[in-house]
């Protein structure tokens, strides 16, 4: 079924295709119809910052901005769904056109800018929730507000969705926002991570409630540097970092049309640097933090590859678009026979 509607999907501009697809699986769910398109998957449960999961596998973040569609989204077998990223104040990211389809490499350029209606809307619609599974919010920066203030805005985002998450994320990684991977490294990491930390600890005495802090960190970065934020992030005791965001390096695709657009390239060629991070950070975490694994999954061998370089869970965005739902079911299937594989060993 999914491949008729990926031709018919892929025939349209990609970000009206986007956009149909956040309202044809809103009301899909409403209306009780996510079965169909929904397969069984694997029972595989596992612990991830002190959450449970059905499955290891996740919805990454920017397929539902504004939390329009979660509640259909989490229907089709996922073990967790983040949304967002959201920030404080409503904004209309860059200028159209801003997504490009690679079709022959299975990939995507897109410099969106975090459009997204503000935390106020994303609030109101996660407040009223029937998906029961684990729900991240992925939480951002305003493109204007200065880098000395960028901690503000992640504060506020912070305090607002709160009540609501099972689980927050700081995206300090994507490449469409003018200086925002800068607070990745050296002082400002160091600036954003203890403030961070610090409103997590002053929202979880003032509700009883703990709600875990992950990190989304870019795949453009060396060893070195790779090793300078795992410390950061243990020395802060951060409880989670999601490795990777998308790529600037454009090298694997610039012979295909579209293929050297501005922005961040996701999908299948991000598969081996997104997966080399991962593993150079498990080694420098020794377990101490959980990795959440993205970039590249498009069958269960590359979703089973993330798990084996140190990964506890993946999440999956553009191989979603290509392979459709079944890719939930592969991608189970294949890390619970990795993570079997791993306990016989």
């Amino acid at each position: 079924m999914y491949s008729t509607l990926r031709k018919a999907l892929f025939s349209l501009d990609p970000e009206r295709a986007h956009h149909l697809t956040i309202d044809a699986v809103g009301a899909a769910e409403r209306l009780g119809l996510m079965s169909l398109f929904a397969k069984p998957v694997v029972n595989d449960p596992v612990e991830l910052m002190g959450l449970t999961l059905p499955n290891p596998v996740g919805l990454a973040a920017g397929l539902d901005k504004n939390a329009q569609a979660f509640n259909g989204f989490g229907a089709l077998g996922f073990g967790f769904v983040e949304v967002g990223t959201v920030t404080p104040r409503p904004q209309p990211g860059n200028p159209l056109p801003r997504v490009f389809r690679l079709e022959e490499a299975e990939a995507i350029i897109n410099r969106m800018g975090f459009n997204n209606q503000g935390v106020d809307y994303l609030v109101n619609r996660v407040r009223r929730r029937r998906y029961g599974g684990v729900l991240g919010i992925n939480v951002g920066k305003n493109f204007d507000t200065p880098a000395e203030r960028a901690a503000d805005d992640y504060c506020l985002c912070m305090e607002k969705v709160y009540p609501y998450a099972d689980y927050i994320t700081a995206n300090v990684s994507s490449p469409n926002t003018k200086g925002l991977r800068d607070l990745q490294f050296g002082d400002s990491l160091n600036r954003l991570l203890g403030r961070l930390k610090e409103k997590q600890q002053q929202l979880a005495a003032g509700s009883d409630r703990y709600v875990p802090l992950a990190v989304k960190i870019a795949p453009d970065m060396e060893d070195e540097a790779i090793a300078r934020i795992a410390e950061a992030l243990r020395s802060y005791e951060i409880d989670g970092v999601i490795a990777t965001n998308t790529t600037i390096d454009k090298s694997p695709v610039k012979s295909l049309p579209h293929g050297t657009e501005e922005g961040g390239l996701s999908g299948k060629p991000l598969r081996d640097k997104s997966t080399r991070v991962i593993r150079q950070l498990a080694k420098a975490l020794n377990g101490e933090l959980p990795i959440i694994g993205v970039g590249g999954i498009t069958d269960g061998e590359s979703a089973a590859e993330k798990v084996r370089a140190g990964a506890t869970a993946v999440q999956i965005y553009t191989g979603l678009i290509y392979r459709g739902p079944e890719l939930v079911k592969e991608a189970a299937e294949a890390i619970a026979l990795a993570r079997r594989e791993k306990v016989e060993d």
